[in-house]
């Protein structure tokens, strides 16, 4: 097996010294010539190092693709374009959001019907409880309402799990994430991994659908909260996604 292909079966492996934010994997994949890590990075997404011309690098903003590599062929000449999304976290049991938004933007977005958008904004406390017996004044969880309701939520995320999993992790249009890198960052070292993003999504997206004991919902290993926190300001009460991204080194 070539190093080339041993980097693409592995897909991680930690180094010296730590990635402090996107602005040094954009400089790692600038200097690639000379930086391991970005070698190794061009190896896992498949690239033979002896052909590559130039490799340029940027960093993203307001899109899923957080660093976009470009990487021109001598023998093609040809450009080929690596959009990455970048997970840097100092927490091995830490959370990452993903995607936040109002219900309202959902409900354009995959046609949530009106019932559900009722059910979703009186999680998140847009709507606030009518009933005494939930356990504060701001919201209503999802395990304190009714059964019918409850399995409403639960069949609309698994009718349309697809759907939600690549628009929260990969994006849609000319900057969906097609790669996601997680490094964690310790002490002295990092350790990273790079993984096509569909094989990211089977990931944290793969499992079952359910309410949990604290009253929000889990798509495999997605979590699906109320924002919270913002000094109680209304924007904590948008729907928000998260993950632990360093679940994709346990796959």
């Amino acid at each position: 097996m070539s190093k080339q292909e041993e980097a693409r079966a592995l897909g991680s492996s930690t180094a010296k010294g730590g990635f402090r934010n996107e602005d040094d994997i954009v400089l790692k994949f600038n200097r690639w010539e000379e930086d391991k890590e970005a070698r190794d990075w061009l190896n896992v997404m498949g690239y033979n190092l002896n052909e590559i011309e130039n490799v340029t690098a940027i960093k993203l903003s307001g899109y899923k693709t957080d660093v976009q590599v470009q990487v021109r062929i001598e023998t093609k000449k040809v450009i080929s374009v690596e959009n990455l999304s970048v997970k840097l976290v100092s927490n091995p049991q830490g959370y990452n959001q993903i995607d936040k938004r109002w219900v309202d933007k959902y409900k354009e977005l995959w046609n949530i019907p009106d019932n559900l958008v009722y059910t979703l904004k009186s999680f998140t406390g847009e709507l606030k409880p009518k009933n005494n017996a939930v356990r504060g004044k701001r919201r209503t969880f999802l395990n304190e309402m009714d059964v019918k309701t409850q399995n409403e939520v639960i069949n609309f995320f698994k009718e349309n799990k697809i759907k939600i999993i690549t628009d929260i992790l990969m994006g849609r249009g000319q900057f969906a994430a097609r790669w996601m890198l997680v490094a964690l960052i310790l002490k002295d070292k990092s350790k990273w991994i790079l993984k096509p993003m569909n094989e990211a999504m089977n990931v944290f997206g793969g499992g079952e659908i359910i309410i949990t004991k604290l009253g929000s919902l889990k798509i495999g290993k997605i979590t699906m909260q109320r924002k919270g926190g913002d000094a109680g300001r209304e924007t904590a009460n948008m729907l928000q996604f998260k993950i632990n991204p360093c679940d994709l080194f346990k796959e």
